[in-house]
């Protein structure tokens, strides 16, 4: 083509789709039967764009399936971004958890009028890579903070000011480090009062910055502290810790600054690929404004020393005193009698979120039911999928959903009856006038909470309001508080839920522990009836001290907290691991918190990649072996004998027990549940 100026890559020929008026148009082939359910697939294509105004666009790759009841279903198998210069690879895996009676492989993505180029396009069985190594880090020393002169003894030793604008040092800063760094660094000692100023700033991303490349090491997980504040600006200003790593950016904590007070920013970040330059800087305020910055500590967590940390205090909190009293007719024969007790279940709500696709995989459901005890719906529940067209409803997924698990005794969250953010608002909805509008809100409630009346424990009423505002700023201040009202009159039984992300990682200033309260406070002040706090939970390399301060910021309000969709990701699984575990510890380890709900589990069906516990296939890997070791380290065991006074006692977490006991004539197995409580348990138990 053009004048041969495009050539295949490889072989002699390639294709070429022209003439698309649609998006979706493009090159498809029929697969049907040459697919296997519950094996995974790896689609590899090349392709290029062509045509006018084509220099770039995603090319996507997708499966279209049909089952044999003719529900369809579209899998996005890979993106990538083409354009009309070279050819690119586009590759991605998919799964099927049923075998459907048609399935169709096709490429789309790019605007009417450009073409796609396709070289090749291969399907193979998937290959499973060996699991990585757990990464080795050498001579690495917690707590130590990698920044050169951070007590600004030396001036501006160590320092330079990032881009034209001036630096120099001041006093007149706190002394004491930033609580949420107490907790890591251990003994350390006090800061200067020495602050560095930068003045003269004509750019936002101006500051002072360190070149930190010798001493950032792979895959470890570093916290970020300092005080900050902010003189010469008008209004709220954010302020953020950065780094530079080659040429990507990466947060490393942010705080809204409001007022001529020095602030906490507490953030965190890893390394997971050599740099050949990585440099911290701190920025974010307006152009004109002076920053100060006060004691940057970067330094590497030892996660493990929190762990023990965590342990002590869930002993206080999710453990129970029991004593079993034992009687009977013969029971001066029960002296010293062998006991053994066993906890079945521990009652802490962990779920999982799961979709009306995972059900046709007999792998998936067993590993859900024997380690979830909640469920959230991923899509299948909400606004966009139970009425996409206006007056045209299907219940039928959330339906069957809802009844996998009432067979399971699985208990259910609701997820959501809005969604706040505007590119998640069908079409149609958009298209309203206000009247309308608020007509077919008050349908959604009525007829989502008058349809599952009772089914539901919690309802998130109205997703992420602290990232958007569609309905308020179409409906009114009010809007919010009402959605809450109606939703209690139509089920008084739910607990209704906030529901939001980037709460509890220190990296976002519109949803910080503080701004989430004000959210709250705000909303209970119009009469909102808000019963919980869900904290959503993508986090990425999380820091504990920082998870905890969010907590007991936030437990203040007195309402259950719950994380709702807890994922965690890392290429390195042993890593992964270690990150899901500092969640799960934190929140078991927080009395405020009473339920968490991982955001899926399985390879190919979550929304981030490399968040998995278990593959593509079934086989677990480190990070679902973590997970499972933590629920078996969360169940309590005991054995003895009965004592002096008929009774065997023993400390155990809350939840549902078995306890067996023998004499030289039988054997007898009873159960009971220990609830919580701070006095002593006592149970009656009668042989």
């Amino acid at each position: 083509m053009a004048d041969a100026n495009i050539n295949p890559t490889s072989g002699k020929y390639f294709a070429s789709a022209t003439e698309r008026t649609q998006s979706w148009n493009g090159i498809q082939q029929d697969i049907t039967g040459r697919v296997k359910r519950k094996l995974a697939y790896e689609m590899t294509a090349i392709v290029r764009l062509y045509g006018h105004n084509a220099n770039c666009a995603d090319v996507r790759g997708t499966l279209w399936v049909q089952a044999a009841d003719n529900r369809e279903q579209y899998i996005g198998i890979a993106k990538v971004q083409a354009t009309d210069k070279d050819w690119v690879q586009l590759q991605g895996k998919f799964l099927l958890n049923d075998s459907p009676s048609k399935a169709v492989i096709f490429l789309e993505g790019p605007p009417p009028g450009t073409d796609i180029l396709l070289n090749s396009l291969v399907v193979n069985h998937a290959v499973k890579p060996p699991p990585p190594p757990p990464p080795v880090v050498e001579n690495a020393v917690f707590g130590v903070n990698i920044i050169t002169n951070t007590h600004l003894n030396n001036g501006t030793n160590g320092w330079f000011p990032l881009g034209n604008c001036r630096m120099s040092v001041q006093t007149g800063s706190p002394h004491i480090i930033p609580p949420m760094a107490r907790d890591s660094l251990g003994s350390h000692e006090n800061l200067s009062g020495r602050y560095i100023v930068v003045t003269n700033r004509t750019e936002t991303w101006m500051g002072p910055a360190q070149v930190i490349t010798d001493k950032v090491k792979l895959y470890l997980t570093y916290q970020v502290s300092a005080w900050v504040k902010v003189r010469h600006a008008s209004g709220p200003q954010n302020v953020s810790v950065a780094l530079g790593v080659d040429d990507q950016w990466v947060n490393g904590g942010q705080v809204e600054v409001t007022d001529d007070q020095w602030h906490e920013i507490g953030g965190s970040f890893r390394i997971e690929k050599q740099a050949a330059k990585v440099m911290v800087y701190v920025q974010g305020p307006a152009a004109g404004a002076d920053l100060m910055v006060a004691g940057l500590h970067i330094f590497p967590v030892d996660r493990h020393a929190r762990f023990n940390h965590l342990k002590r205090r869930t002993e206080k909190i999710r453990k129970r005193d029991v004593i079993l009293k034992f009687s009977g007719s013969d029971s001066f024969r029960l002296l010293a009698t062998s006991v053994k007790v066993r906890q079945k279940q521990n009652s802490f709500p962990f779920g999982s979120c799961i979709c009306r696709t995972n059900m046709d995989n007999e792998d998936f459901n067993d590993f859900f039911v024997k380690n979830f005890n909640w469920a959230v719906f991923g899509n299948e529940l909400k606004w966009y999928s139970t009425e996409a067209q206006r007056g045209k409803f299907n219940y039928r997924e959330a339906d069957e959903l809802l009844d996998f698990c009432t067979r399971n005794s699985i208990q259910v969250r609701g997820h959501c009856i809005f969604w706040e953010v505007e590119s998640t608002v069908q079409e149609w909805i958009r298209s309203l006038n206000n009247n309308d509008l608020t007509t077919a809100l008050q349908s959604r409630l009525s007829g989502l909470l008058t349809r599952y009346k009772g089914k539901f424990k919690h309802y998130d009423v109205n997703n992420e309001m602290m990232h958007g505002s569609y309905y308020q700023e179409r409906l009114g201040k009010d809007i919010w508080a009402n959605m809450f009202k109606k939703a209690h009159q139509l089920d008084p039984s739910a607990v209704l839920f906030v529901n939001d992300y980037h709460v509890e990682d220190g990296c976002d200033t519109r949803s910080s522990p503080e701004k989430y309260i004000e959210h709250i406070l705000d909303l209970q002040d119009q009469g909102a009836p808000v019963g919980g706090i869900g904290i959503q939970g993508h986090i990425d390399c999380p820091v504990g001290p920082i998870v905890c301060s969010a907590l007991d910021k936030l437990s203040i309000l007195g309402l259950p907290i719950w994380f709702t969709e807890v994922d965690v990701s890392c290429n390195n699984e042993h890593v992964r691991a270690d990150d899901l575990e500092v969640m799960l510890r934190e929140s078991f380890a927080h009395p405020a918190v009473e339920g968490v709900i991982l955001w899926g589990f399985w390879e190919l069906f979550m929304s981030r990649e490399n968040a998995h516990l278990v593959n593509a296939e079934g086989e677990l890997n480190e990070a679902g072996k973590r997970y499972l070791a933590l629920k078996q380290e969360w169940l309590s065991h005991a054995h003895g004998h009965i004592d002096d006074q008929g009774q065997f006692s023993f400390r155990g977490f809350h939840g549902s027990y078995e306890v067996d006991f023998v004499t030289a004539s039988m054997k007898i197995t009873k159960t009971f549940v220990v609830d919580k409580g701070d006095d002593a348990l006592v149970i009656s138990i009668d042989i």
